[in-house]
């Protein structure tokens, strides 16, 4: 994964949607649909403020798409604010040595491109544990998922994607902090919750991985808790030295929509807003 090539330079590319058709709908109709639908269902949070974060779930929409609509529901009233977001999940398929940024200049979905903020990407690059992580972007789906929504939500903005590897928390939470911003960046933070125990089981996992999320212990969540573990425990270090608080918005498992309840994955969204 190189570090040299200048994200902004000549021949910028765009990034092609890598799970259209599989994790959500490829048709740009029945996808702002589907969304709106999700976030129009969920229940608003007025009493908690304007989240500067969130933390929501990267399933297939049919799955998840429920509880990432909470999350998305709560930065609704930041559609006139948010001109940036910075977008950091885990890296699934790819062994990514650190924080990984695309040098795209835009990334497709079926719903439009979002340009990429190259400027901030290009500074990130002087950070030690960010490198380019472009084969790691090519297929992962922990960011991807979330454009619909973000789109559907926002409206306009420019997009930093981060994918994490192997790498400290303390190093995570740095980079965050880097490109923290104001009120005119949002951050984002994808993952699922544990993977493939009986239904009755992951809800108690996952009580207990929501319960160390609202008391931002990021040393109390194991690999096994989340699939985003390290970016989630980035975040929760940065909040609290940024001074948020973090609140359960909803808790789900697949079996709530359309999964087996022998085999289940955990969703879990939360607000992180200004103590």
């Amino acid at each position: 994964m190189r570090r040299a090539r200048d994200p902004s330079g000549p021949g910028g590319w765009v990034r092609p949607t890598a799970v259209a058709g599989q994790f959500y709908d490829a048709d740009p109709d029945r996808l702002r649909a589907q969304v709106e639908r999700y976030v129009d269902r969920a229940t608003p949070r007025p009493d908690l403020g304007t989240p500067k974060a969130v933390i929501a779930p990267h399933a297939g929409f049919r799955y998840s798409g429920p509880t990432a609509g909470f999350a998305y529901r709560a930065i609704a009233p930041r559609r006139d604010t948010v001109t940036r977001v910075v977008l950091i999940g885990p890296a699934h398929r790819v062994r990514v040595p650190g924080v990984g940024v695309s040098t795209a200049r835009a990334w497709a979905t079926p719903l439009g491109e979002v340009p990429v903020d190259v400027d901030v990407v290009r500074s990130l690059l002087d950070h030690p544990s960010v490198v380019e992580a472009d084969e790691a972007h090519a297929s992962e789906h922990s960011l991807e998922v979330h454009l619909p929504f973000l789109m559907a939500t926002l409206g306009p903005f420019s997009l930093v994607p981060l994918v994490v590897g192997h790498c400290p928390i303390p190093d995570v939470a740095t980079v965050l902090r880097q490109v923290w911003g104001g009120d005119e960046t949002l951050v984002v933070a994808s993952t699922d919750l544990s993977h493939y125990h009986d239904d009755a089981t992951a809800r108690v996992l996952d009580r207990r991985t929501a319960d160390a999320i609202v008391a931002r212990d990021a040393g109390s969540l194991g690999p096994g808790d989340a699939c985003g573990r390290v970016p989630v425990a980035g975040l929760l270090v940065a909040a609290s030295w940024m001074g948020l608080d973090v609140h359960l918005l909803d808790l789900s498992t697949s079996a709530d929509t359309e999964g087996p309840p022998e085999r289940v994955v955990g969703y879990g969204s939360f607000a992180l807003v200004p103590a």
